[in-house]
């Protein structure tokens, strides 16, 4: 039976445009699953941005966003319980042309990809007082190349890029976060609006799932439709990027993950660094 247009419900979600993302939005994006009386439209955007839109407006059913910002948000988004990204004992890294040691290293200026993402709260975790640019993430590299910056702070496929560009990593924060906490570092997962309703929330979460879940069991396909989206990445390094942050977590971020989730945000609170205490809660 064919619905009428009015049986339809549209659900708007925005996402960033990284390879990682696209996989994991790949089988709802070309109707690879489908949900009876669900329409799924794509929007893609910057991570940063997407934090700030969530934060000053509902403008999107569902929105990618980095947890650092939950905080900010969380009276009218809930976090859904798959579609996280979670860096394994690696994460955002702290690159320069310079040798610096770690001491050093929280005394110069860093150019970072936004002051709502998890990269920028986890540096300050690191280096309370370190001073910080923000410039947009994808003209980190470079600029620290050009000399403008002493140091960035990389997120995405520059984790794997930065080498070639002659730059040196002098903290791997997931590593370090890891040795503080012994917990995985949760990076960004997706939002979901609070006001759509129990039901609708868990068939939305349940159909990303599905489709995270597609993907891995598809993983050639939905890696070549990933590869539109992966800035300077060959097929090896793309597939590699993908398996960093698409994996059994994104379909459960497991006990421990949910721990580190809300040991983070409670850590950014009773450093003064984020200035409201997060309620961490999931749909499905």
């Amino acid at each position: 039976m064919t619905l009428a247009a009015s049986d339809i419900r549209d659900i708007s979600i925005a996402h960033s445009p990284d390879s990682d993302d696209a996989f994991m939005f790949y089988a709802l994006a070309t109707n690879k699953v489908r949900v009876p009386g669900y329409r799924f439209n794509h929007t893609l955007t910057d991570i940063e941005t997407l934090n700030r839109k969530a934060q000053v407006e509902q403008f999107y059913d569902v929105t990618a966003i980095s947890f650092h910002a939950y905080p900010y948000l969380q009276e009218n988004y809930t976090l859904m319980a798959c579609g996280g990204s979670v860096g394994e004992n690696y994460g955002p890294m702290i690159v320069s042309a310079k040798n610096y040691t770690l001491d050093e290293i929280k005394k110069v200026k860093i150019a970072v990809p936004g002051e709502l993402t998890t990269a920028f709260l986890t540096l300050k975790l690191f280096a309370p007082e370190v001073e910080t640019v923000t410039i947009p993430f994808d003209k980190i590299i470079p600029a620290v190349v050009a000399g403008e910056f002493d140091a960035g702070l990389i997120i995405h496929e520059g984790q794997l890029t930065y080498g070639r560009d002659g730059l040196k990593k002098i903290l791997d924060l997931g590593v370090w976060w890891r040795e503080q906490t012994n917990l995985p570092l949760p990076l960004g997962g997706n939002a979901i609006r609070r006001s759509l309703g129990t039901e609708v929330q868990l068939i939305t979460t349940n159909a990303l799932r599905d489709s995270i879940q597609y993907a891995l069991d598809n993983r050639d396909a939905a890696l070549e439709y990933a590869m539109q989206f992966a800035r300077d990445l060959d097929t090896t390094l793309a597939n590699r990027f993908v398996g960093m942050y698409v994996n059994e977590r994104t379909i459960n971020y497991g006990d421990d993950g949910r721990e580190a989730i809300k040991k983070l945000l409670d850590m950014g609170y009773e450093r003064g660094i984020i200035p409201m205490k997060a309620n961490v809660d999931f749909v499905g």
